[in-house]
């Protein structure tokens, strides 16, 4: 049998997927890749993402604000997510986060969406699902504060950041996302970094349309490809490919229960 995955983020509403949608559903589920999970970057947008999310039963959706985005959008407020979470396949908070790397002037507008993002997490009990980049301190910390407060679940979407971050985020439970990027030539680091970190806090995901692992490196990403990183996820843990494939499904499930629940159903 063909090992099986989830995508745990991809964003099946951007233009590059709008020719051809079905077809990459079916690629996907032909390559093992059995859910997806769409992310929904801006709330106005979140009509679109839900649409995906009915007319595929493989596709499950989350919503919030995307950190480079936080200074151009209407604030996100409790309330709103909180609503979008009353939808049966709506499965996570986010992605939020923190983005230095090209945003760094609307830090404190990223910090305070963070938080927004974090209390509606812990309202519906859904998991956070966290975008870093280039802000490694203020997100461990803002991260350990906010848990402090109240717990809450939590994945560090497509993780590439340090490995001090890596750790802080363990120490909280939370979740590191295997993309990509982990499978890149030059991203031995990264892979020490997973290798360091539990395999029942591993997931897989493409963050399609971005980041396709080899062979497809510089390529629109699909979900389907998500075999691909899973199998150099294999490797990283010394699992064959089935085990890890099993392993992370029973982690996407243990995080992502309202998915689990509706498999069940």
């Amino acid at each position: 049998m063909t090992p099986r995955f989830t995508d745990s983020h991809c964003h099946l509403d951007f233009p590059d997927f709008a020719e051809e949608l079905p077809q990459v559903v079916e690629r996907a589920k032909e390559a093992g890749v059995a859910r997806m999970v769409s992310i929904c970057t801006r709330l106005r947008n979140a009509d679109q993402v839900r649409n995906i999310a009915e007319a595929y039963d493989e596709v499950f959706w989350a919503g919030g604000t995307h950190p480079m985005s936080a200074a151009e959008e209407p604030m996100a407020t409790v309330d709103d997510l909180v609503e979008l979470a009353k939808h049966p396949k709506f499965v996570g908070i986010g992605e939020t986060g923190l983005d230095y790397h090209y945003t760094a002037e609307s830090k404190d507008v990223q910090q305070e969406s963070l938080r927004i993002h974090i209390d509606a997490a812990r309202e519906t009990g859904l998991p956070l699902i966290i975008h870093a980049r280039a802000a490694d301190e203020d997100m461990a910390r803002i991260l350990s504060e906010e848990y402090a407060n109240g717990s809450y679940s939590c994945v560090m979407h497509c993780f590439s950041s340090s490995a001090e971050l890596a750790r802080a985020a363990i120490d909280l439970g939370f979740y590191l996302s295997m993309s990509g990027i982990a499978t890149f030539p030059r991203s031995s680091e990264l892979r020490e970094i997973f290798a360091a970190a539990p395999v029942d806090r591993i997931l897989v995901e493409t963050d399609a349309p971005y980041l396709a692992p080899p062979p497809h490196r510089g390529k629109r990403n699909e979900p389907a490809y998500s075999a691909l990183t899973g199998a150099v996820g294999a490797e990283v843990f010394g699992l064959s490919v089935e085990e890890f494939a099993a392993q992370t499904e029973q982690n996407f499930e243990r995080l992502f229960t309202k998915a689990a629940e509706w498999r069940a159903a």
